[in-house]
C-alpha cells in the first residue's frame, strides 16, 4: 500500500482513482479537468496542490473551529428533548457541508442543495454501477457552483472562493497569471465533493462503533481530552475511504504475480489500516491506540489536503456529542448502509438517546 502510494510514476493517479473512472478513462471516454488534483500526478499535481492548499492554512482551521463548534450546538440543542437522532441526517452530514460552505463563502441556505448534487454523483445503483455518469456529475456541479463564483468575482470576501479568484501564481510555462473562471470552478468542485462524503461517514462510524463500545464511549465521556484520539482510532478502525484505484504504467510483480502495463490496481486503505504487522490485535477497537500513523487520509504526494479540516470537524461533532448525549443506542431495524464507490459507512444511523 505504501509503496504504491510512494511510486507515483508506476501507479498514477492520471488516469482515476475510482475502478470504474479508471476504465473510462484508459478507454478515452472521459477527460478530467485541468485542476483535480485528486486525478493528478506531479509536476501538474504539485502545481495545483500547491493553490489549494491556501484553502487549509492553520489561520483558517483556527478561525473555523468556534463557527463549527457553534453550528454543532445550534444542531444539538434542539434534539435533546426529541429522545434521539440521525448520527447522519442531523450531525454528520450537515457539520461538513456548512464547513465547507463557510470556507467557500457559499450562502447557509443554498448549502443543502450542493451536497444534494454531490451524494448523487457518489451513489451506487442497485446493479453496483454509478447512478451518474462523470460528465453528468461534472456538469450537475459546474452549473449548481458557476453563478456563485460570477457574484464573488465582483464581491470579494474573506473565502476561499476569493482566494483563488485572485491568486496569481507561476504556471507550466513560465507564465505568470490568475486562474480562469473555468479552472476555478474545477477547484470548487472538488473541494465540495471531497470534504462532504468522507468526513460524514467519519462522524456516523463515531456513534455506530461507540454505541458498540459503551464503555469506552463512557470513557471518552468522561474525559473527552480522548476525543482526539478516538477520532484517529475511528479513521482506522473503519477507514471512511476504504478503496483507491491506481492504473499501472509498467509490468509490476507483486507477491510472485505480474501484474501487466494496463492494469488497473486496488490500493485497500481499509485493510492497510488493520495490518496486524502495524496494529496489534487490529480488529479490536482500541481509543487508547498509540497510532504513529494510519492510512486513512492516504500516503506519499496524495495525502489528503484537507486532513486537518476532517480531523477537526471529527473532533468537534464528536465532543459537542458527548456533551450532550453521553449514551445512546442505535435503532439498527432503521439503520441504512451508504451505496457509493468509493466511500463507506451509513447513509442513515438513527439512535435513541
Amino acid at each position: 500500500m505504501q509503496t504504491c502510494s510512494v511510486d507515483w510514476a508506476t501507479y498514477v493517479s492520471s488516469k482515476g482513482t475510482v475502478v470504474e473512472l479508471v476504465k473510462e478513462i484508459a478507454k478515452g471516454a472521459f477527460e478530467v479537468p485541468a485542476g483535480s488534483i485528486i486525478f493528478e500526478d506531479p509536476p501538474d499535481h504539485d502545481l495545483h496542490r500547491g493553490l489549494l492548499a491556501r484553502a487549509f492554512t492553520p489561520r483558517r482551521m483556527k478561525e473555523l473551529e468556534p463557527k463549527v463548534r457553534e453550528f454543532c450546538a445550534r444542531s444539538l440543542d434542539p434534539l435533546m428533548e426529541a429522545g434521539g437522532f440521525d448520527f447522519v441526517g442531523d450531525i454528520g452530514a450537515p457539520v461538513p457541508m456548512r464547513t465547507i460552505g463557510m470556507l467557500l463563502g457559499i450562502p447557509e441556505q443554498d448549502q443543502e442543495a450542493l451536497r444534494e448534487h454531490i451524494d448523487e454523483g457518489l451513489r451506487l445503483t442497485e446493479s453496483g454501477v454509478p447512478a451518474l455518469s462523470m460528465e453528468r456529475m461534472v456538469e450537475d456541479q459546474s452549473g449548481a457552483f458557476q453563478e456563485y463564483i460570477d457574484w464573488r468575482a465582483d464581491h470579494p470576501s474573506d473565502d476561499v472562493m476569493t482566494d483563488l479568484l485572485q491568486s496569481e501564481f507561476e504556471d507550466a510555462t513560465g507564465t505568470r497569471r490568475r486562474l480562469t473562471r473555468a479552472e476555478v470552478l474545477n477547484y470548487v468542485n472538488l473541494l465540495a465533493a471531497a470534504g462532504n462524503e468522507t468526513t460524514t461517514r467519519l462522524i456516523g462510524w463515531a456513534g455506530s462503533v461507540l454505541a458498540q463500545h459503551p464503555d469506552q464511549r463512557k470513557e471518552v465521556a468522561e474525559d473527552r481530552s480522548l476525543v482526539p484520539n478516538t477520532i484517529e482510532e475511528l479513521l482506522r478502525y473503519e477507514s471512511p475511504s476504504p478503496i483507491q484505484a491506481r492504473y499501472v504504467t509498467k509490468d509490476v510483480e507483486h507477491h510472485g504475480q505480474t501484474l501487466p502495463e494496463g492494469s488497473v490496481l486496488a490500493l485497500l486503505t481499509g485493510a492497510a489500516n488493520r495490518d496486524e504487522r502495524e496494529f496489534p490485535d487490529p480488529d479490536r477497537f482500541d481509543i487508547r491506540r498509540k497510532i504513529s500513523h494510519h492510512l486513512a487520509f492516504g500516503y506519499g504526494v496524495h495525502f489528503c489536503l484537507g486532513a486537518a479540516l476532517a480531523r477537526l470537524e471529527g473532533r468537534v461533532a464528536l465532543d459537542e456529542i458527548l456533551q450532550r448525549f453521553p449514551t445512546w443506542e442505535v435503532d439498527w431495524d432503521n439503520a441504512v448502509q451508504a451505496r457509493t464507490s468509493t466511500v463507506r459507512g451509513w447513509e442513515r444511523l438513527p439512535v435513541i438517546a
